[in-house]
C-alpha cells in the first residue's frame, strides 16, 4: 500500500457545508488510512507527498474551470482520474451522452455571440459550467418571460460563458430527481431530491429542498449504469472511484439522465448507515491497486 495520507480536496470557502467530510474522516479512522482535507488552490502543497487525493467539495472552481483541469492534471494519484474531471466539468457532455443513445433533456447550447432560441413552454438558462444550480433560473415561457431568459443569457456571454436552455420536465415537480451513488463501480445507495428550481427566482436563487433515501428503480439503475458505461476513456484498473447520476422523469414517465456527476458531487453520506464506511473502504482498496 502507498505509504503517504490521503488528501480530501476541498475549497477554501464553502457557500455550502461538506456534509459528506466529517463522515468520510471518521470511516477512513476505521480503515487505518490517514487522511485530511487539503484547499485544492493552495500555493503551497506539495501534492507528490499524498498516496492519493480525493477529489470531493471543490465548489468554488466554477469560474475558474481551466486553472481547476490543470490542477487537477498535476496531481500524481487523482480520483477521480484528471481525463474524466476535464469531460465532466462542461456539461456539453450530455451531447456525448445523447450522441450515445442515452436519454437526456433536449438542449440548446448557446455560446457566446449566439442567439438563444427560447421554447414556448417551461424551461430553463444555465451554464454549462456550473455547480448545485449556480447562475441557473426557470423560466414560464418564451412569451412570458423571454426579455428576463435572454438577460441571463446574455450576462453569461458577458462573462465568456456558454449558456444551455432546457425544456423544463414538469414530471420532476411531484417525483423529483433520483440520485443513485456508486462508490467503486457498485450500487452504494439512492437518494430522492425535490427540485431545486422555482418560477419567479433569480439565478442562483435555488432552493435547496429536502432529501432523504429512496429505493431506485430497475429501469433507474439500468440507466445509470448505462451513462457509466458511456464515459469516454479508461479511468484506470480501478475504475471510478465514486460516480452520482441524477435522474429525472421525462414526460413518457421513464428516466432521463438530468446529470452525471463524476467530479464534486454530493454523495448524501448521512442518508445510509454504511455509506462512509463503503467510501472508505474503496479509498483503502484504491490504495491498494496503486501501491507505493
Amino acid at each position: 500500500m502507498a505509504s503517504g495520507p490521503v488528501a480530501l480536496a476541498t475549497a477554501g470557502t464553502l457557500a455550502h457545508p461538506d456534509d459528506d467530510m466529517p463522515l468520510l474522516l471518521a470511516a477512513l479512522v476505521g480503515t487505518g488510512v490517514s487522511a485530511r482535507p487539503v484547499v485544492w488552490d493552495d500555493p503551497s502543497v506539495d501534492w507528490s507527498v499524498f498516496s492519493l487525493v480525493v477529489v470531493r467539495s471543490t465548489w468554488d472552481y466554477i469560474d475558474r474551470r481551466e486553472e481547476f483541469v490543470a490542477w487537477a492534471g498535476s496531481v500524481p494519484r487523482l480520483a477521480n482520474p484528471a481525463a474524466v474531471i476535464e469531460w465532466n466539468t462542461d456539461k456539453r457532455y450530455l451531447a456525448d451522452l445523447g450522441a450515445a443513445g442515452l436519454p437526456v433533456p433536449p438542449t440548446e447550447w448557446v455560446a457566446p455571440g449566439e442567439e438563444a432560441m427560447l421554447p414556448e413552454g417551461e424551461f430553463v438558462v444555465k451554464p454549462t459550467v456550473s455547480s448545485g444550480s449556480q447562475d441557473s433560473a426557470r423560466y414560464r415561457g418564451a412569451g412570458t418571460d423571454g426579455a428576463a431568459a435572454l438577460a441571463h443569457v446574455a450576462r453569461l456571454h458577458a462573462a465568456g460563458r456558454t449558456a444551455m436552455v432546457q425544456p423544463y420536465l414538469r414530471a420532476v415537480d411531484a417525483a423529483g430527481e433520483t440520485a443513485l451513488v456508486y462508490v467503486g463501480g457498485r450500487l452504494s445507495h439512492a437518494v430522492g431530491k425535490g427540485p431545486m428550481l422555482a418560477v419567479g427566482r433569480e439565478p442562483g436563487d435555488a432552493e435547496y429542498r429536502a432529501f432523504g433515501p429512496r429505493r431506485p428503480t430497475a429501469a433507474e439503475e439500468a440507466l445509470a449504469e448505462r451513462a457509466l458505461r458511456s464515459v469516454p476513456g479508461d479511468p484506470g484498473p480501478a475504475g471510478l472511484l465514486y460516480a452520482r447520476v441524477d435522474l429525472v422523469p421525462g414526460d413518457d414517465g421513464q428516466p432521463v439522465v438530468l446529470e452525471l456527476e463524476l467530479t464534486e458531487p454530493s454523495l448524501f453520506l448521512v442518508t445510509d448507515p454504511g455509506a462512509a464506511d463503503r467510501l472508505a473502504r474503496a479509498i483503502a482498496g484504491r490504495l491498494a491497486v496503486l501501491g507505493p
